[in-house]
């Protein structure tokens, strides 16, 4: 396959800046968001997390893709689940073919070794969502996606899990009670503080382990930063 620009490759992605600008503001303040998450690891051992927001359009998926590079740039085997089985994009984010994907493991039609992606990032693989599947909360609350998980953490040291909206469908407060800690994003100036609890409401029903949210698109002088708050 003849090799891309990688400009070009860019224009077609999300900002994924901790590829692009390494040094920058916002790329060291996903590398604090990555350290809280190893000190939240004291007590237990996490290695899945689900990344979800509130509503849809808060920059979850960017955050997912953006918090998995700085984690595979630390050296860990990182893999990122597209578990957004409505609107998936990480297949856009890291192009790559979005032909066979999670779905296609949870039907068994292929195994995740296969099935999981290369992408230009060292040490980072992709696993999309594959074919869109008419039941996705029933897939996604399968023993089949327990058993995925559990292969998953078998292949790769973390697993970062794309889900939808957690107001929106029940996928995310699935996904969420099978794996070790959840992350909030909640954006900036849109996402209501109403909404943030409601959020924070369903995920403590389905026992997920909130490690803490991130806010973005928090204007500070003339740049973005995302930070990470626990609790």
């Amino acid at each position: 396959m003849a090799r891309r620009d990688k400009k070009s490759v860019l224009k077609t992605q999300r900002n994924l800046i901790t590829e692009a600008s390494k040094s920058s503001p916002i790329s060291e303040q996903y590398r604090t968001i990555r350290t809280n998450i190893e000190f939240s690891a004291v007590d237990r051992e996490i290695k899945t997390i689900v990344v979800t927001s509130a509503g849809p359009g808060e920059g979850k998926s960017t955050t997912a893709a953006n918090l998995a590079i700085v984690m595979a740039q630390n050296g860990q085997s990182v893999l990122l689940l597209d578990g957004d089985l409505r609107k998936p994009t990480a297949h856009y984010t890291f192009n790559v073919s979005n032909m066979s994907g999670l779905t296609n493991v949870l039907t068994k039609q292929s195994d995740l070794e296969t099935t999981v992606k290369e992408t230009r990032i060292q040490n980072l693989s992709l696993l999309p969502c594959g074919p869109l599947p008419p039941n996705p909360a029933e897939l996604l609350n399968s023993r089949m996606m327990g058993l995925v998980l559990e292969r998953a953490q078998e292949l790769f040291d973390t697993i970062i899990i794309d889900t939808p909206p957690v107001m929106a469908v029940a996928d995310a407060s699935i996904l969420a009670n099978k794996c070790d800690g959840t992350v909030l994003v909640v954006s900036s100036g849109k996402t209501e503080r109403e909404d943030v609890k409601k959020a924070k409401e369903l995920l403590t029903k389905a026992n997920a382990k909130l490690l803490g949210a991130v806010l973005n698109n928090k204007t500070i002088e003339s740049g973005h930063y995302y930070y990470y708050s626990h609790g």
